[in-house]
């Protein structure tokens, strides 16, 4: 088995592997468990890590290379009222993802003093200007 991706958060290591066993691909994630139990320990294993024999390896790569999102988008029937409250609040970009700011800081304390002090607060990080801002 090789690695082929690796997530923070295991439900999109379990979206990454669906995709791949519907292509026939047959994956393995790793480290689920662990990181299901305590999530701060995510950053320390490097990941959950997707894993797939050597033969699929570079298949794996390009599906899980393509983006789907137009068509979810066009599934979903969502149109751009909905799309345009995914921009930069402070630019106007569109070019946004998904970001959890605090998450570090709070895993440092966590292994200094064995519990994490700082709050973390999920939101969209701009990839133009680096903003972020809670949705």
């Amino acid at each position: 088995m090789v690695v082929v991706a690796r997530y923070s958060y295991p439900l999109e290591a379990q979206i990454a592997k669906s995709n791949l066993e519907s292509a026939g691909i047959s994956a393995y994630i790793a480290d689920v468990h662990t990181i299901n139990t305590n999530w701060l320990y995510s950053d320390a294993l490097g990941g959950v890590r997707l894993m797939v024999d050597r033969d699929n390896v570079q298949e794996a790569e390009e599906i899980l290379g393509q983006d789907f999102s137009q068509a979810v988008i066009e599934e979903a029937g969502e149109d751009e009222a909905e799309r345009s409250q995914w921009c930069c609040a402070y630019c106007g970009s569109n070019n946004v993802v998904p970001f959890t700011k605090g998450k570090r800081p709070a895993f440092v304390v966590f292994i200094l003093l064995g519990f994490p002090l700082f709050k973390y607060q999920h939101g969209i990080k701009c990839n133009d200007c680096g903003a972020f801002s809670q949705k």
